[in-house]
């Protein structure tokens, strides 16, 4: 057998022994307050990046329900907006009606009017044309019979003769 050389890496049983016992006394210690506790803030990280993850899920799925929420209130307010320009759009409408209806009933009454109007100064004008035939006519027949008619005849004559005429032909050219 060839002794070795060097003194580590000779084989020496009482040097074995108090390496094992101090190896194991330092494993002992280490469990006992190393590895516990590290062993005990490696689970408590762990627990804490679990909740986060936790929380995490839930915040997200709770976005996930407010946007939900915002996209269906802005569909509502969207169809609320659309429901009231057409019912302004109709109201509008119904306006222009009432004052399109109004102002054709304005301009019928004041073509009536109008039209009242010309046949009361058509009535006067003819009232007043009928008087002047009648003086002139008067005037006419004293001058053509020189005083052999009295002013009662020569005024029943006149009216008879302007009776006769027609002026309706004059009130027909409206």
């Amino acid at each position: 057998m060839a002794v070795a050389s060097n003194a580590l890496i000779q084989v020496t049983p009482g040097l074995m022994i108090w390496t094992i016992v101090c190896f194991l006394i330092t494993l002992y210690v280490l469990k006992r307050f190393a590895f516990g506790p590290i062993q005990k803030l490696i689970d408590e990280r762990r627990e804490r990046i679990r909740l986060a993850l936790d929380e995490a899920d839930e915040a997200r799925e709770e976005a996930r329900k407010l946007l939900a929420e915002h996209r269906k209130l802005i569909g509502q307010a969207r169809g609320e907006a659309e429901d009231i320009r057409s019912v302004a759009r109709h109201e509008a409408e119904a306006q222009l009606r009432r004052v399109k209806e109004e102002a054709e009933v304005d301009r019928q009454r004041r073509l009536e009017e109008t039209k009242r109007q010309i046949d009361a100064e058509t009535r006067r004008s003819l009232e007043a044309i009928r008087a002047e035939v009648a003086d002139l006519s008067m005037i006419a027949a004293a001058k053509v019979t020189r005083g052999a008619l009295d002013d009662k005849d020569q005024r029943r004559l006149i009216d008879e003769a302007i009776g006769e005429l027609d002026f309706s032909v004059l009130e027909r050219n409206d």
